[in-house]
């Protein structure tokens, strides 16, 4: 489709929305009829429907009939997706203390993204407080646990081996076995001691991850030796402590030596990935730096899961949203259907829960429609430059649980004004109500 073609089809959408309203008596409660369904899961990559019934796929098909659903949502030229999954977040928002965070469903929802998991910002002793946001959140909010009991606290909790508390850590998990997908190490380093080993953050959050049969998120900075302590090295952290299942983050961090000095891909990156350990991008403010990302594209080295790592500084800095870094890869050269397997069906299985991120009938309806914009767009880099293409990933429709909760800028689902039936509240008089 060209770019006249997509800048008409959603104004024809919502010119024609009226008529997406179907009869009353559909045997589904709603149907995105005429988009292009792009399942990995399922290896579906073609124009098909989707019906959803009682919060579940019900069917996905080519030409279902629009009289079997209560709502026809008319989407001929876009892409319908398995909601998105972001691997990585903060959004412990309402801990001051902790690292700055952001509220998921003003974040996610406009993404695509209706799962997300919190990436150790909250730890055992604060995770009854935590779960206080995952309560009243509208969109799926998951943990990895931080090994680190208070979590990702500004005063240093991840810095002292007191704090990393494993058997806490798993008694949580098992109490919360919904919630609680693994466990989160991070931002340790600096002096080493008997009491502050150097692998004492990633010792512990293994543990944790092995006995209660969950992967770990690892966040590692490789270690020059001190005195008697050799150095902590990212060969020994790939080869020998992270487990197959477990997941590196920020992997394309400047931190980690995924490249060797002449700008080859690191071999132990192959050799950790054929012993099972996945890598994540973590993009953040600070891991996503081209001079180095590109070579390794280029080289075939992408992530198994893309993910934005939004805090309170992402979204005005050069993550902005997942869509934003979904764009990036686009534009590098990662087919669109690549780059969606990174951000559904890939993190479903890392954190094991398989019956998140596909269109599989029964799944959970949630649900991703897009838009390809055509143009000239530039994408930044951390720490300065940036790549200019021609291919932006815009969301405009979010469905969670069989609830359309994001649908802008177009309101496909929603008929203009004048063609709601009279017989709708929307007609009532509420002026005259409140006298």
């Amino acid at each position: 489709m060209n770019r006249r073609e997509f800048a008409a089809a959603p104004v024809a959408a919502a010119m024609t929305a009226s008529a997406s309203l179907a009869q009353e008596s559909g045997r589904y409660d709603s149907i995105l009829k005429g988009g292009h369904v792009i399942d990995p899961a399922n290896h579906v990559n073609q124009r098909m429907d989707v019906a959803v019934r009682d919060g579940k796929i019900a069917r996905v098909g080519r030409d279902i009939p629009a009289s079997a659903g209560r709502t026809v949502v008319n989407i001929p030229g876009y892409y319908v997706t398995p909601g998105l999954i972001d691997l990585h977040i903060c959004c412990y928002y309402t801990r001051l203390d902790l690292t700055p965070s952001v509220i998921a469903d003003h974040h996610c929802l406009p993404s695509g993204v209706t799962t997300c998991c919190d990436g150790g910002t909250a730890g055992a002793e604060s995770f009854e407080d935590f779960k206080k946001i995952v309560d009243r959140s509208k969109m799926r909010i998951l943990s990895f646990l931080n090994i680190a009991a208070p979590g990702a606290q500004s005063g240093g909790a991840e810095q002292d081996p007191a704090q990393f508390k494993v058997r806490l850590a798993v008694d949580t998990a098992k109490q919360y076995p919904d919630l609680i997908v693994g466990f989160k190490t991070g931002h340790y380093g600096g002096k080493f001691s008997e009491t502050r080993l150097p692998w004492a953050s990633v010792d512990a959050v293994v543990e944790a991850g092995r006995m209660a049969g969950r992967p770990v998120l690892a966040d590692f900075t490789p270690q020059p030796p001190q005195g008697k302590f050799p150095a902590s090295s990212y060969r020994e952290f790939l080869l020998e402590k992270m487990r197959p299942g477990d997941i590196v983050t920020h992997c394309l961090a400047d931190r980690y030596p995924f490249l060797t000095g002449d700008g080859k891909l690191n071999p132990d990156v192959a050799k950790a990935r054929a012993r099972g350990v996945k890598f994540d991008l973590g993009h953040a403010a600070g891991s996503f730096r081209l001079r180095r990302v590109v070579p390794a594209l280029q080289q075939g080295f992408i992530p198994d899961s893309i993910s934005a790592d939004l805090f309170a500084d992402t979204p005005y800095t050069v993550g902005i949203n997942l869509a934003n870094v979904m764009s990036k890869f686009l534009c590098l050269g990662v087919p669109l259907e690549d780059v969606i397997r990174r951000t559904t069906v890939n993190p479903a299985r890392m954190i094991q829960r398989p019956e998140l991120g596909s269109l599989s009938a029964g799944s959970p309806a949630d649900i991703a429609v897009f838009e390809i914009l055509k143009g000239r767009f530039s994408y930044l880099g951390s720490f300065g430059g940036k790549i200019v293409g021609d291919q932006k990933l815009q969301c405009v429709l979010t469905m969670f649980g069989g609830r359309i909760l994001y649908d802008h800028p177009y309101g496909l689902s929603v008929p203009l004004w004048r063609d709601i039936p009279r017989s709708s509240r929307y007609w009532v008089d509420t002026a005259k109500q409140n006298f």
